[in-house]
């Protein structure tokens, strides 16, 4: 994690799809990005399991909010928090819709393969916009190949990849290497490999974030001479 050789910053997101605050901080970060237009930026998204004990097929919504918040009313009155300030940015989280809480392995397999065709960033907004928008089950491989086709997948190719165990191990490899890095908490910000944000900041703050990175970048190149 560190700058690229076209002198672009590196911003490396640590993330999952079905992490709110996630879902938020994509946003913010763009935003961050378009406040500072002197500043070269290349995004690299990186797989996190939020819920990393939830099974390959996944499990009901109610199931999920009780085994974590305790209760269906206890994590609504967390939620509307939430959902408030994804309306600020311009986002649905429309948390009634959602009745199936995904294993995000295959999320991040899809993920990385639109990053092979330049589309890592639409892949992810697209996942992210059928769970929190749409409530769309992202344990169903039809819901999951056709949201590759419109990012540029081929749809049926796709399907019969996600039937398969490609990529498993890599994603799941890279989740955990997360983990063990000492992220605890996502969104995750890493700028040019010598800054990290956790949460989803406002976008002023990202965009300082980044200004600070670039400025440590550029003095650690002049002082290597």
């Amino acid at each position: 994690m560190n700058q690229t050789e076209n002198g672009k910053l590196v911003i490396d997101v640590v993330s999952d799809v079905v992490c709110p605050w996630c879902f938020i901080g994509k946003k913010r970060i763009e935003q961050a990005i378009a406040l500072r237009p002197d500043i070269a930026v290349e995004l690299r998204f990186h797989p996190y399991f939020l819920n990393d004990w939830i099974p390959r097929e996944g499990i009901s919504r109610e199931q999920y909010l009780t085994t974590k918040f305790g209760s269906v009313e206890r994590y609504a009155r967390i939620a509307e928090r939430v959902a408030a300030a994804a309306a600020e940015d311009g986002l649905v989280y429309a948390m009634d819709r959602i009745s199936r809480q995904p294993n995000t392995t295959d999320c991040h397999r899809l993920i990385l393969w639109a990053d092979q065709i330049g589309q890592a960033a639409a892949m992810k907004q697209r996942l992210m916009e059928l769970y929190f928008t749409e409530g769309a089950d992202l344990t169903d491989r039809n819901v999951l190949a056709q949201a590759g086709a419109e990012c540029g997948l081929e749809h049926d190719a796709t399907l019969r990849r996600l039937a398969g165990g490609e990529d498993v191990d890599t994603v799941t490899r890279r989740a955990q290497a997360a983990k063990q890095a000492g992220i605890d908490g996502v969104p995750c910000f890493i700028f040019g490999g010598v800054l990290a944000v956790s949460g989803a900041q406002s976008p002023d703050y990202l965009a300082a974030a980044m200004e600070r990175a670039a400025q440590e970048l550029a003095k650690r190149k002049a002082a290597a001479g």
